[in-house]
């Protein structure tokens, strides 16, 4: 039986594939950086929705991936943690390959 990081690196040997993966690259680094700092703060969801105001089902579909937050969003979970939010343009970093999923 194969691993599931066998089965990515699979999958991302097609183009079309490892493009979309690129593509969806901010949104999985940002949803990790979430669940990464509420897990260190031994925080639950519904603990990060008490400090934000921020309905426990909308922190859930975010950390799912299918909730596109703003930055006025984001801003406030950052500010829940204890933590500054900073957005900037970054040049790609072509070496990086198979990165979102190996936390």
């Amino acid at each position: 039986m194969r691993t599931s990081k066998e089965v990515r690196e699979e999958f991302l040997r097609d183009p079309k594939v490892l493009a979309e993966y690129e593509a969806l690259r901010p949104y999985y680094e940002i949803i990790a950086q979430l669940i990464d700092a509420r897990n260190e703060q031994g925080l639950t969801q519904e603990a990060l929705a008490a400090r934000t105001g921020i309905q426990r089902s909308n922190i859930s579909r975010l950390e799912s991936g299918n909730y596109n937050p703003s930055l006025e969003f984001l801003s406030r979970i950052a500010q829940g943690l204890g933590r500054e939010l900073h957005v900037e343009f970054r040049v790609p970093d072509t070496k990086s390959e198979f990165s979102i999923y190996d936390h």
